[in-house]
């Protein structure tokens, strides 16, 4: 079964919210699992695009954003972590982890490993987290709560 993690900021800014997305993103990756990143929209997905590239200056995160010149077969070998909005990665590519920063859950969000959610002291994004956090109790996920304090820069 899925393991449901959110982690809950003290910020309110998507900027801190984007920059913890990427850090986690780097973990995840080095831990050597293949991760998706489910933006809310497409202009969400090239910000955190750009953000991967720049939010440490010695961070390396290989990824790619769909709708980029890449073949499934390219993205499938090369890339562990890939960025969308809208439609799932292809199962062909193995991905086990989803960090989803739309405000909904995905209906394909079953088909991975690990979900990770965050949730930062903006109001919108709490209600939106809060009612993630109990659709996902409804329905028998285990779900558990990482209370951040203050994150590095």
């Amino acid at each position: 079964m899925t393991q449901i993690d959110f982690y809950v900021l003290p910020d309110t800014t998507l900027e801190a919210r984007l920059d913890f997305a990427c850090r986690l993103a780097e973990t995840i990756q080095r831990k050597g699992y293949r991760l998706h990143l489910h933006a809310e929209d497409e202009a969400m997905a090239r910000v955190l695009d750009e953000r991967l590239w720049t939010f440490r200056p010695d961070a390396y995160v290989p990824h790619a954003l769909f709708g980029d010149d890449l073949t499934e077969a390219e993205v499938d070998t090369r890339i562990p972590v890939t960025i969308g909005w809208g439609a799932p990665p292809s199962p062909d590519q193995s991905v086990q982890a989803l960090l989803n920063l739309a405000p909904d859950i995905p209906e394909w969000f079953s088909r991975f490993e690990r979900v990770a959610e965050i949730i930062n002291q903006h109001q919108d994004v709490l209600v939106a987290k809060r009612e993630c956090w109990q659709t996902y109790k409804k329905r028998g996920y285990p779900v558990k709560a990482h209370q951040l304090r203050g994150q590095p820069g």
